[in-house]
């Protein structure tokens, strides 16, 4: 199992959702966060002042998947969330030892 986080733009996400439903992804977790990359922030105006955020709003996305889709859901991520702009993120994987799902004890694949 594989667990794939990646970091969009927040108005992506429903593009994203919809594209990892097409493959058959049953759950997902979706986190509001900030932060900075290459994008270093933007300027801004506010009542005639201007300044600097540091750090811009993003959607982080956790979805654990089957070794075996892993390649089609970062795909997936990848074509949909892309603008061609800078901050359009960046998705991680990681390997998932175990999994349970608290409500009937299912194990690993099962309990996804």
């Amino acid at each position: 199992m594989k667990l794939i986080m990646a970091i969009i733009k927040p108005f992506k996400l429903e593009e994203v959702r919809e594209a990892l439903t097409g493959l058959g992804v049953q759950g997902l977790t979706v986190s509001e966060v900030k932060g900075f990359g290459r994008q270093k922030g933007q300027t801004e105006i506010y009542r005639g002042a201007e300044y600097h955020v540091s750090f811009l709003p993003k959607v982080k996305i956790e979805v654990v998947v089957p070794a075996d889709l892993a390649d089609a859901v970062i795909e997936a991520i990848t074509r949909s969330s892309r603008t061609g702009a800078i901050g359009d993120g960046k998705i991680f994987t990681v390997d998932v030892e175990h999994a349970v799902r608290i409500r009937t004890g299912e194990l690993d694949a099962q309990a996804l």
